[in-house]
């Protein structure tokens, strides 16, 4: 396979070097002198690799790695550098760099780069594929039949039904035509050009089908037959030899085993689908790996009205995926939201990289339910924030970094997708609450603040108004209770008095059916006040019976109505987090800042820990030795074998003190009474020691006890736990909570993926219900926020380092007050082998030898 390589780099001897062998081989170069033109260049031409030198006239070859990501969020990236660095090796690699050579450039090892790219096959994204398979200018469907109740039939009667804008081809080896349309033996035996065929064949006769394809140019394929990964055993091999050579051959395939692709476009009008229904045109695009679940929700969409750009089933994804759709839906001007259901991700980073784009960028919102939240991985975790992590939270991260908001399941899907998809985003999270009725307001107000809005206060001026306009009965504050027997012009002032006032962003609509009360009519004004205000509007037309008239005509009209107002006030919080986002992309910094490290000791001290073993714990004082390589602020300590070097520690370290057990098999040292704090003088000291150590023999008989650390009292300030995890799937996983009953009772604590940006960690500070009490309460000053953002990024730097960390606490990391720093008071760290590790050993092993 020819592998496009784009060369950024202004060396000019060194690109003519490196171009000429490239071209010379049989693979195509084209070089770039600045990041600029780089960028450019990629928007039309997209690269199977690039070879990015770190020097450019315009820019750090580091600094633009993360634009280069979101033209291809897939790229493959070669660091080109004058020295080899363990620190620029390290920078570098955490931004997801393949590889990085030293200039001048080793030809043979860039050989052998582009033959595994070559023979693996895995091209990036060719948008124009993916737009052959979602707007094919010609379908053929191999495995099309007149047989009533199959599948083939199904598939070609709905291309036909839906009005198919293009030139349809059905394939079949044994029939003269298909529902009256000349039919074909095989792909061959059509004499035009194909852009996409839909197979419906057995599985056995799949690799046969893709030869034909590759023979005949087909640049994509929907593969809809089941009976592959799903089934397992022989059929994860089948599947895994058609992504093979549909890679080999140069075709994009969506599937196996997927209900298949419908695109509403007037221009395309295709269902290359076995469903029951064609939706109609709309702006939200769905895109799901159930196939099953897909046919209920067209029934449920049909039933609620709703309309779809694209809807897009995507099966077992052997090749083609739901990063591969986000970059197609990304750029679609019919597609305004996107929908999603996921039970795994393909690739975390360009994911979120993608998902971003879309979301932060491009000011479209993704809604996407994950299942399976299981908590099973979490069982052998050793650490809290192993416990706490499980196997979901890795996804929530994903979600979070990415701008996407996650919800519980469909419905909840549908009743966020209606708001998103018809009602502008509000500036804000300040909603008023206008009702009919006191009850069903004072349960939207309790909703609309559990969910984090925020009851507008209304100015002295919409307050005149709304008394003008109401009897005197009325409520003119926040929620605006227009009484019972509320006519629709009552209702319609009160709306356009509240949503006028500039300390409003939005409003939920309440109506409860009264004899009074004209509901049609009161459903008729709404839009009316909608078309004069750039603030969304959402309704509770409660009940079913009474107010249907009026809900259909709400929701024919772009206002989404909820049956009762939680669901409303849920919604109108989901559109208000998106639009805090959009705000926060503008003022925070996406970069990811390198702070000062001694990387280099870090990987030595671990090299040497590890030793021979896969495995192994660090307890607080040895942890403390690799804390110190990043900078992290920690306590005086010192190790004491015996009773007897406890006076000269002490005087070195003063008082007030605490003493803790050190023994590799007491991992909760209180639990052992293994921990004595507050400690003001010698004989203290001493009695705490014998204590201690007595305590931990009985909890443990076993236990190898090394000593007691003693060391200095931190401070009381807030308590906050750090952590980190390393997912099998997605990497190094950082966690932050705050201490005590926060994380222990309440599990209120956040995951995001490292490395991570400063933006990121400002949002994960933010993320946690707690997050007031670091804002300052009940009169205490506010905490040292700066402080402690610094060592979420140390840490997030510390574990991208050094994949052998498994698990981290830092717990508790104590905060003080604004400008005073935090320090490190506990925590413990577990380590696992890899094959860097042993490298860096024998290494430094080789380096002792040499000097």
């Amino acid at each position: 396979m020819k592998i496009n390589v784009l060369l950024v780099s202004s060396d000019n001897t060194q690109s003519k070097r490196v171009q000429d062998w490239i071209n010379t081989v049989g693979h195509q170069c084209t070089e770039c002198d600045t990041g600029a033109k780089a960028l450019e260049h990629l928007k039309s031409e997209p690269a199977d690799l690039i070879l990015l030198d770190q020097r450019l006239p315009d820019t750090n070859g580091s600094d633009l790695i993360p634009e280069l990501r979101e033209v291809i969020p897939k790229a493959r990236i070669i660091s080109m550098v004058n020295n080899d660095t363990s620190n620029l090796e390290v920078e570098i690699r955490s931004q997801g760099v393949i590889y990085y050579m030293v200039k001048p450039v080793n030809l043979g090892q860039l050989g052998r780069i582009l033959t595994h790219i070559s023979n693996s096959g895995k091209q990036e994204i060719s948008m124009g594929d993916i737009k052959s398979i979602i707007e094919p200018k010609s379908i053929a469907v191999v495995g099309a039949t007149n047989r009533t109740g199959s599948v083939g039939l199904a598939v070609f009667k709905n291309l036909l039904r839906a009005g198919y804008q293009g030139v349809l081809y059905p394939v079949n080896p044994t029939a003269n035509s298909i529902q009256g349309v000349k039919a074909f033996g095989n792909l061959t035996d059509i004499p035009d050009d194909l852009d996409m065929a839909v197979i419906v064949v057995p599985p056995k006769a799949v690799p046969t089908v893709i030869e034909q394809a590759a023979q005949k140019q087909v640049k994509g394929c929907i593969l809809i037959t089941a009976g592959f990964k799903e089934i397992g055993g022989h059929g994860v091999q089948m599947e895994r030899e058609i992504a093979a050579l549909v890679k080999d051959r140069g075709i994009r395939l969506v599937g196996p085993n997927c209900l298949g692709i419908i695109n509403t476009a007037e221009s395309v009008r295709m269902n290359a689908s076995f469903a029951r229904i064609m939706p109609k045109p709309g702006n939200i695009a769905f895109i799901s790996q159930s196939g099953a679940l897909c046919t209920s929700v067209l029934d449920y969409a049909a039933g609620r009205d709703v309309g779809f750009s694209k809807f897009i089933s995507f099966g077992n994804k052997a090749d083609v995926n739901e990063i591969d759709f986000l970059s197609y839906l990304k750029n679609d001007p019919l597609t305004d939201v996107i929908l999603m259901y996921l039970e795994d991700i393909s690739d975390a980073r360009a994911f979120i990289q993608i998902a971003r784009t879309i979301t932060m960028q491009c000011g479209k919102p993704i809604l996407a339910v994950k299942s399976g939240r299981s908590v099973e991985g979490a069982k052998a975790a050793t650490s809290h924030t192993g416990a706490l992590a499980g196997s979901d939270a890795a996804y929530d991260a994903i979600f979070k970094q990415s701008g996407i908001e996650r919800v519980e399941g469909i419905n909840e899907l549908f009743h966020y997708a209606q708001a998103f998809s018809k009602q502008p985003i509000p500036k804000g999270k300040r909603i008023a609450i206008i009702t009919n009725a006191g009850g069903p307001g004072i349960i939207a107000t309790d909703a609309a603040i559990r969910h984090g809005l925020q009851l507008a206060e209304l100015s002295s001026e919409t307050q005149d108004k709304l008394k003008y306009h109401l009897p005197e009965t009325a409520n003119i504050h926040n929620p605006v209770d227009v009484i019972g027997d509320a006519t629709h012009e009552r209702y319609e002032a009160a709306i356009r008095d509240t949503l006028l006032d500039e300390g409003v962003d939005g409003a939920i609509v309440i109506l409860t059916p009264q004899a009074m009360t004209d509901i049609k009519e009161t459903a008729m004004i709404v839009p009316r006040v909608a078309r004069d205000v750039n603030k969304p509007i959402l309704a509770s037309f409660m009940g079913l019976v009474d107010v249907s008239e009026g809900a259909h005509f709400l929701e024919a009209h772009g206002i989404p109505n909820y049956p009762f107002p939680e669901a409303a006030a849920r919604t109108m919080a989901a559109m208000a987090r998106f639009g805090e986002n959009l705000k926060l992309i503008g003022s925070a910094k996406r970069e990811f800042r390198r702070l000062p490290a001694d990387t280099q000791r870090a990987a030595r001290i671990i090299a040497h820990k590890l030793g021979n073993t896969d495995k192994a714990y660090m307890p607080e004082h040895e942890m403390s030795e690799i804390l110190q390589c990043y900078d992290f602020p920690l306590l005086k300590s010192h190790v004491v074998g015996n009773r007897s070097e406890l006076e000269a520690v002490v005087a070195q370290t003063g008082f007030p003190l605490a003493m803790k057990i050190v023994s590799p098999d007491i991992v909760h040292k209180s639990d052992a009474g293994g921990v004595t704090l507050g400690i003001n003088a010698i004989d203290q000291a001493q009695e705490a020691f014998d204590t201690i150590v007595a305590n931990a023999k009985k909890y443990n008989p076993a236990a190898d006890i090394q000593g007691v650390l003693v060391e200095e009292m931190a401070k009381d300030g807030v308590e906050v736990i750090l952590g980190a995890t390393r997912d099998p799937a997605f990497g190094p996983l950082c966690m932050f909570g705050l201490g005590g009953i926060f994380v222990e009772v309440l599990g209120d604590v956040n995951f995001r993926l490292a490395p991570m940006s400063e933006m990121s960690a400002d949002n994960m500070i933010r993320s946690i219900k707690s997050h007031k009490v670091l804002n300052g309460w009940r009169g205490k000053p506010p905490a040292d926020i700066a402080a402690l953002k610094d060592c979420i990024l140390r840490m997030s730097q510390m574990v991208t380092d050094h994949p052998e960390i498994q698990e981290l606490d830092i717990n508790p990391l104590i905060v003080y007050p604004e400008g005073q720093g935090c320090v490190v008071a506990d925590g413990r760290l577990v380590l696992k082998s890899t094959i860097e590790t042993k490298a860096t050993a024998e290494r430094h092993d080789g380096k002792r030898s040499a000097a």
